[in-house]
């Protein structure tokens, strides 16, 4: 009784289960009705809203959205409470952005044509940590169409005497990418061969097996002669062959495609570049264009222009030359939260960047959005390899005593001496007790050893680490600064690892130096922000820069007289740059005005002229007096020199007056003091944001006798004293031939670039054939091992014997007569090949696979099989299918049966060599041919559901919105209900 009983109560909660489970499946059903209805009426009735999409993400969301009707009205169903709280989020997002001060930046003009008037990088608003502060975030909406084109790529290079680092700015922030060798350092190396080149890390394993024909060390070669004592001076460390170029600049001779070719610095900078592009065009997955160059801050405006030419050659669009030391210091001090503000005293840092070649300190002021350089030093001549150059002296006279051997005589060995030394040095930066130096089969097959320890090596190179304080100290004396006014010291490149340095950094400044900065990484970091700063694709915090100019600049001009001249310093040391100023001339004729470094001995570079510039187009005023010629002098954010503009103010006096001063002038004279002799009419653009005027009165304005002397107060005040009447001026730019100092012709610049083009092709169609051969050598090696294993038993006793000997054959002719052949000679190797193989491995294939292919269709027959005895035997599921139908599946599936049974006995007939009777595919095709002939007829819906879902739609229309009211009015309230069990932060947000 008592098992009766709990089978009957257990019968009866059963029952009332399913009862319970029914009418919850009706509930839930008018609910989707009256869902359906809602979504259908609001759709007509209201135009759907447009959802500002801010990350790619959200782009990629929206365009499946697009493309994807169902999956949208699938959402709209069932979680369109989603995108509303998406939306208002945004909005909330957009007025974050607004109250953090957020700006679009304005489309810039080419940079030839104007500098940028301010340069910001914005915080994230959805960044809270210092991380994350400077992350740049690309804008919503389209930028700006810019002359250069490039759009959006973020690039900053470091351009390194030994390495090369790229950075770039992605969503993460700023990041150093690597190359395909997974290094993030490239070397500075190019190997040119009979074939191809080399550049990068593949070249500077061929530097000691490929000497003569392995470019590196040049980047000190930039916009030299051939005659320059620097050139000379490094022709003698070079193991590759300098050679004067047509235009008397510094080139290399190398041997290339089995001929000698010269080659300018410039094209083997290009060279260089142009890779470093193709790596940053394989992280970033986009074309690249735009970019940020770093350059030693002690470049001259010739070295400056070389390298804009190498960036053109290699076809990057360079937006700024950046000082190397001012790179560091964006990098520095972008991310610093607590910086001084505006009104409060600067935050002074020291920068200490010893590379490989050069040596170079900066000291800058911090406030909270500003960068200012106050003064700049270097030493061009010190670095890591003076070090190694020690060392290797050193060694070579050991080895010459110890083994009689004489070094310097062999460069391979030399250079496998240079090679060995660095790694010394920098093994004894991390240990100070002795350490070995051990180089097998050195010279004449002799292994040579030594030993040496940090104290030998602080010793032997006490005159380089004396050379470490004189900048520091001159740094100090030019920013009129003490050491209690630094707040930090800052120090980047790979030589300041050396323990001595720091000892004298430390020494000089009775502090403790700072390390927080990538010694290695930080120039190409802080040349990607800059190049953010000025893309028009990202928004960037508000950060100002302002450079310097290292060398003072003046301009020299004929006067009227017999072999007078006038100078003027336009550009004083350490001026603020980007920066133009105007000058005002009084020419009855065309005039030439020459720009030169001011102290020569101050400039490492044995040439002081930057270039000549003659005014054109200057006539006397229709009255006979002097014209007033305007001149624009530039410094622009790559530091180069440049009159910009010139123009002449016509004036026409109403009652003849012939004054040559003009209202302006006399204004301008009226204000200027004692020393208004030595001032010029001065219209600051670009080092800041206000205006600053003062007169220069040139000497031919205001001298008329005879003399050299400048203008005195008594002449100024007889101008004065004259009556200006009323007058009219225009006007009227004039042209100007410029004459720049190892300036490249436009002529020989687009041959470099023609012939960078042709090379890189050269270089991709000799890849295209190493691939092709090596295509056919990977299917030999691949296939005879399969031949071996899995193809053995597809394949007949005669057809190994003849594919093995073919195979062997082909092995053997690679490494003989194809070692070297047209890349369409190795790809009818391969497809020769491949028609005795394929047969092969199709039927392995085919084996592995069929089995799984019958097995999912003999499935779905079965499953077809018994709905069909289940339709028959009177099954409440599928007595509301139609029996015409249902017939028509039946027999479907009875001819599936036959073909399927008919294939698989003729298969198991066949042996394993033979071609399959039926292949996977033909499978495949059947199974899906079932599926849609079959699915839409046995799975169709019982009618009384269609009912339900008629009822509820029609309480729906009586419980809808009334006349006049729309589905947007109803939408949020039956939202609002199905979501009153949600967390309160999305309450919050409805």
């Amino acid at each position: 009784m008592d098992f009766m009983f709990l089978i009957a109560t257990a019968a009866g909660a059963i029952t009332i289960f399913a009862a319970t489970a029914v009418a919850a499946l009706m509930v839930a059903k008018s609910l989707n009705a009256f869902k359906n209805w809602a979504t259908k009426d609001n759709r007509a009735k209201k135009p759907r809203k447009k959802v500002s999409f801010k990350t790619e993400t959200d782009r990629k969301q929206a365009t499946n959205e697009e493309l994807d009707e169902r999956d949208e009205e699938r959402h709209e169903e069932w979680g369109e409470k989603e995108q509303e709280t998406y939306d208002e989020l945004s909005e909330k997002q957009k007025e974050a952005q607004e109250e953090l001060g957020e700006k679009k930046l304005e489309p810039r003009e080419e940079l030839k044509e104007k500098e940028p008037a301010s340069q910001t990088w914005s915080r994230s608003p959805r960044s809270s940590s210092p991380a994350e502060d400077a992350v740049p975030t690309q804008e919503a909406s389209a930028p700006a169409p810019r002359p250069s084109g490039g759009g959006m790529s973020v690039v900053g290079i470091d351009l390194g005497f030994l390495n090369c680092y790229i950075a770039v700015a992605r969503s993460g922030g700023i990041e150093t990418i690597a190359n395909e060798y997974s290094d993030r350092c490239t070397p500075a190396c190019i190997s040119l061969g009979s074939r191809t080149r080399a550049i990068g890390n593949a070249a500077k394993s061929q530097i000691v097996t490929n000497v003569r024909n392995t470019i590196h060390g040049f980047k000190k070669l930039h916009g030299r002669s051939f005659d320059d004592p620097i050139v000379q001076t490094e022709r003698i460390r070079l193991p590759y062959e300098l050679q004067k170029m047509p235009n008397g600049s510094a080139g290399v001779k190398v041997r290339y495609l089995e001929e000698e070719r010269p080659f300018a610095i410039e094209q083997v900078t290009g060279m260089l570049l142009a890779k470093l592009k193709e790596t940053s065009e394989n992280a970033l997955k986009k074309p690249v264009a735009d970019c940020v160059i770093s350059i030693p801050s002690f470049f001259t405006d010739a070295e400056r222009r070389s390298v804009m030419a190498a960036a053109q050659v290699a076809g990057l669009n360079c937006l700024r030359l950046m000082n190397e030391t001012t790179a560091v210091a964006l990098a520095y001090g972008i991310y610093k939260q607590d910086l001084p503000s505006l009104d409060e005293k600067p935050r002074n840092v020291i920068f200490i960047d010893m590379g490989h070649s050069a040596y170079q300190v900066s000291v800058c002021a911090f406030n909270k959005g500003k960068l200012k350089v106050l003064a700049t030093t270097f030493d061009p001549y010190l670095g890591g390899r003076n070090f190694d150059e020690a060392l290797v002296d050193y060694f070579c006279d050991e080895f010459k005593t110890k083994y009689k051997i004489n070094v310097k005589e062999n460069s391979r060995a030399l250079l496998r001496l240079y090679q060995e030394c660095e790694k010394l040095k920098k093994l004894m930066s991390a240990n100070a007790s002795d350490l070995p130096l051990n180089i097998e089969c050195f010279m004449n097959d002799l292994d040579v050893s030594s030993k040496m320890n940090r104290a030998q090596f602080e010793q032997l190179c006490a005159s380089l680490f004396a050379r470490v304080e004189p900048p520091l100290k001159a740094v100090m004396e030019q920013a009129n600064l003490q050491c209690e006014d630094i707040s930090s010291i800052e120090i980047v490149g790979g030589a300041t690892r050396i323990p001595a340095v720091k000892e004298q950094i430390t020494k000089f400044f009775l502090k403790d130096i700072s390390t927080t900065l990538n010694a290695d990484e930080a120039v190409a970091r802080g040349c990607a922000l800059q190049c953010a700063i000025l893309s028009p694709a990202f928004k960037v915090r508000e950060f100002s820069i302002t450079d310097i100019v290292p060398y003072s600049i003046t301009l020299r001009w004929k006067t009227s007289f017999e072999d007078g001249t006038g100078e003027c310093e336009v550009f004083c040391k350490n001026h603020p740059a980007p920066f133009s100023k105007v000058i005002t001339f009084h020419k009855k004729e065309p005039f030439e005005l020459e720009a030169f470094y001011t102290n020569l001995h101050e400039v490492p570079y044995p040439d002081p002229r930057i270039g000549s510039f003659t005014i054109q187009n200057v006539f006397p005023q229709s009255d006979g007096d002097s014209s007033k010629v305007k001149v624009k002098v530039r410094v622009n954010i790559h530091g180069i020199f440049s009159v910009a503009s010139a123009s002449v103010i016509e004036k026409q006096n109403v009652e003849g007056d012939h004054s040559d001063v003009s209202v302006e002038m006399e204004t301008s004279f009226k204000n200027e003091s004692k020393d208004d002799v030595d001032k010029m009419q001065v219209d600051q653009e670009e080092g800041g944001h206000q205006k600053c005027h003062a007169e220069h009165t040139p000497e031919e304005e205001i001298d008329h006798t005879g003399t050299k002397t400048k203008s005195a107060s008594s002449d100024k005040q007889d101008r004065l004293n004259q009556t200006i009447k009323k007058g009219k001026v225009k006007s009227i730019d004039l042209p100007i031939q410029s004459t720049l100092c190892r300036q490249l012709g436009q002529d020989i610049l687009n041959s470099y670039i023609e012939n960078e083009g042709k090379m890189i092709m050269q270089d991709k169609l000799e890849k295209e054939r190493n691939d092709a051969k090596n295509a056919v050598e990977e299917y030999v090696y691949d296939f005879r091992d399969k031949l071996g294993t899995v193809y053995e038993k597809f394949v007949t006793q005669e057809d190994l014997n003849k594919l093995s000997a073919m195979l062997e054959d082909t092995e053997n002719w690679l490494y003989e007569e194809g070692e070297d052949q047209p890349k369409q000679i190795y790809v009818d190797k391969l497809q020769e090949l491949k028609k005795y193989g394929q047969p092969i491995q199709m039927r392995y294939m085919e084996h592995e696979e069929r089995p799984k292919a019958l097995n999912d269709l003999g499935k779905k027959i079965q499953l077809v099989m018994k709905v069909i005895e289940a339709y028959r035997n009177k099954d409440e599921r599928y007595d509301h299918l139609d029996p015409a139908e249902m017939e028509k599946v039946e027999k479907y599936i009875s001819e599936a049966m036959s073909w399927l049974n008919s294939k698989m006995n003729a298969q198991n007939k066949l042996s394993l060599t033979q071609d399959p009777v039926v292949k996977v595919s033909e499978i495949v095709a059947k199974s899906k041919e079932l599926d849609n002939f079959c699915n839409p007829i046995i799975y169709k819906p019982k009618p009384k559901v269609e009912v339900a879902e008629d009822k509820a739609k029609a309480n729906g229309e009586h419980n809808g919105p009334m006349d006049g009211q729309s589905g947007a009015e109803t939408k949020p309230d039956t939202t609002k209900d199905s979501s009153q069990h949600t967390k309160s932060g999305e309450m919050e947000v409805d």
